[in-house]
């Protein structure tokens, strides 16, 4: 009798059942001369079932500080809810510790691009944007999302960047589909984002998560259309660009070596979601 040969992704299912397909199109593809990724970069059904109920708490850890933001209350505050509330849901916070950081989240102030460090000093005020950046180990999976808030009433200029932000990372979800270019991600951020003035940090992008909180590949948000690797079924990652209401330029806080800020001092905002490429099309982990 012939011997069943078992899938790679260590499914214990039928290989023909399982990725045959996807790595037939892959191959298919490499042949005309397209980059595809390595197997490395496709989860398993085992570690999407992981990182999906990882991507779930997050989400709801992100619901709760929703419900209690609000003006005149420092990020440290928010920092303490996130923590009580990962621990209460059964999650880990994984930025804690992370390459030094000293807190659960990062609360991203105004000008502040990205990596913000909570603070008793930090206080909101009517009128603040902030971007809290929130990610969830839960057993051993992770799941990665932030979200703007505004802080009571904000000028209508500053809504509206917070806005457009969120309608460049919508709009990059909704034109990837399966086999398509990571490269397109970027393109579709940067042409809306200069189509309404603004400009895309370069330096910093989302990435693949899911077993480590940072994984391949670099996901750009100023990239060309039909560059990069094809984004295969199986293939987990993060969007989220960084829109900057002046430049593009940033810079690292001398004193800290995490905060960072937009160089010319203007407004900055993010949105971020964890995303998993189907056979489909695509599926929000975590937003």
């Amino acid at each position: 009798m012939e011997e069943i040969e078992k899938c790679w992704c260590g499914s214990g299912k039928n290989y023909d059942d399982c990725h045959l397909k996807i790595d037939e199109k892959l191959l298919e593809l490499r042949k005309i001369g397209k980059e595809i990724p390595p197997k490395s970069l496709i989860k398993s059904e085992k570690e999407i079932e992981g990182i999906r109920k990882a991507g779930d708490i997050n989400s709801k850890v992100l619901d709760k500080v929703a419900e209690c933001i609000k003006p005149g209350m420092t990020t440290d505050e928010i920092d303490r809810i996130v923590y009580n509330e990962t621990k209460r849901l059964g999650g880990i916070p994984a930025c804690l510790g992370f390459e030094g950081f000293p807190k659960s989240v990062c609360t991203s102030v105004n000008n502040v691009v990205c990596h913000g460090i909570p603070s008793e000093e930090v206080v909101l005020q009517e009128g603040d944007i902030i971007n809290v950046d929130c990610t969830t180990i839960v057993d051993g999976y992770f799941g990665d999302a932030s979200r703007m808030f505004e802080i009571g009433e904000v000028y209508e200029e500053t809504h509206r960047l917070v806005t457009v932000a969120k309608e460049c990372l919508d709009l990059a979800v909704s034109k990837i589909k399966p086999y398509s270019h990571l490269g397109d991600i970027g393109y579709y951020v940067s042409k809306h984002a200069k189509k309404n003035g603004y400009s895309v940090v370069k330096e910093l992008g989302g990435h693949g998560v899911g077993l480590e909180m940072h994984e391949e590949p670099f996901v750009s948000h100023t990239s060309k259309k039909n560059t990069g690797i094809v984004i295969a079924p199986g293939m987990v990652f993060t969007i989220e660009p960084m829109i900057n209401q002046g430049s593009a330029d940033v810079c690292i806080d001398d004193e800290d070596g995490l905060t960072i800020y937009t160089y010319d001092d203007s407004l900055s905002a993010q949105w971020e979601y964890t995303l998993l490429m189907t056979e489909s099309g695509v599926e929000i982990l975590s937003k």
